[in-house]
């Protein structure tokens, strides 16, 4: 491929933010352009993120999104069926993308196991194809769809893991699958970006110990556990609020269950925000409940931010933070979260301490590192 660019291609379902849309951002604005020809091909373009690429790379989209519909519910609901029948017939014949796109890519990435068969069918036979996983597909949630995604897997030409956990996971459970060549790397994260944004306003204070968390209102990051947990402590005395950003399938069941609880004041439900930071930076402390990650951004955020988290102790999130060091890995049940959000709210030596040992965290990340072994992969796979 000397001499010329190598033109590379990301699939993407949209642009909602999360931790996958902030990382196929960071690679699209690090990557080198000197040799590299990037382009976005979305299923939908829709999110809040849909127009933040950079514009050296070119985007694509095959169906419209919602931000683009008639407000008129009934014209919105034709429109929905419309972009249904469209990605329906998407799926099933990949000219549709290629119509769009009208070239052929050496490299073609899919971001996420959902994207997998959509690169997998690609047009282009002779491009070499990256699968990019951020699960843990051991856990048993993707039991319906495991034996599909293997099946995926082993048709790519490499595979990046988003964190050694879901490789390690992988390789001692099912040690007979055999899956491509592949490797570990992280998340880059935007460390001035981050500060800066943290600074850019200051969010109304509480007068009573807040905890903060970023996440899809999903069953797997845990609100529904956390819900339960807040209304323990505060019955046995613990003053506190905790705010949620974030939108998701689990929003109308928060809402009831909030009211049934009634908790509408002290667990609150922010929504999406274009820019978290200032309420993760001025918090008292960050939790994260999930029941499953993979290498989770928002994680890395916030210890950017200096902030003492509390976290579960699940997916590549030990691979983060040093436990009683550097923050506070719990158990995935109520009585694990219980107890350290107890610890956080009655123990300030430790906080405190948390605190001290985040002043040197930047050492932790090294972006470039991460972007020279994304290159690395790519140049490498087109010379095979």
């Amino acid at each position: 491929m000397a001499g010329k660019k190598i033109k590379v291609l990301f699939r993407h379902r949209s642009m909602e933010i999360g931790g996958v849309e902030k990382v196929v951002l960071s690679m699209m604005n690090n990557l080198n352009r000197e040799k590299f020809d990037l382009t976005v091909c979305l299923n939908i373009n829709q999110g809040e993120l849909r127009n933040d690429f950079p514009p050296h790379v070119k985007k694509v989209y095959i169906a419209e999104g919602r931000e683009d519909m008639s407000k008129n519910p009934v014209l919105q609901k034709i429109q929905l069926l419309k972009r249904k029948y469209r990605l329906g017939l998407a799926e099933k014949n990949a000219e549709v993308a290629q119509n769009l796109l009208r070239e052929n890519y050496d490299v073609e990435i899919a971001t996420t196991y959902s994207v997998y068969k959509t690169v997998l069918n690609s047009t282009n036979k002779n491009s070499r194809k990256i699968a990019w996983l951020h699960s843990d597909l051991t856990l048993e949630g993707f039991d319906p769809y495991r034996e599909e995604i293997f099946a995926n897997m082993q048709q790519f030409d490499y595979i990046i893991y988003g964190s050694k956990q879901c490789k390690d996971a992988l390789d001692e459970k099912f040690p007979q699958v055999q899956f491509p060549p592949g490797e570990v790397i992280l998340n880059a994260i935007p460390i001035s970006e981050i500060r800066s944004k943290a600074n850019e306003f200051l969010p109304d204070q509480e007068d009573v110990p807040t905890f903060i968390s970023v996440g899809r209102l999903h069953f797997r990051k845990g609100y529904k556990t956390l819900l339960e947990v807040h209304k323990k402590l505060l019955d046995s005395g613990y003053s506190h609020k905790i705010k949620i950003i974030g939108d998701g399938e689990d929003f109308d069941f928060l809402v009831k269950r909030i009211e049934e609880l009634n908790v509408k004041k002290t667990f609150l439900l922010l929504g999406t925000k274009m820019n978290p930071y200032p309420y993760v930076k001025n918090s008292d402390f960050y939790v994260m409940p999930s029941e499953s990650e993979g290498w989770p951004l928002i994680i890395a955020e916030t210890l950017i931010l200096k902030k003492p988290i509390l976290a579960t102790n699940v997916g590549g999130i030990p691979e983060m933070i040093d436990h009683n060091s550097t923050g506070y890995l719990v158990e995935y049940s109520e009585d694990g979260l219980y107890k350290g959000m107890v610890k956080f709210l009655t123990d300030g030596k430790l906080t405190e301490k948390i605190k001290h040992n985040l002043e040197n965290i930047d050492e932790k990340f090294d972006n470039r590192k991460i972007f020279n072994a994304v290159e690395k992969i790519i140049t490498d796979i087109t010379c095979d």
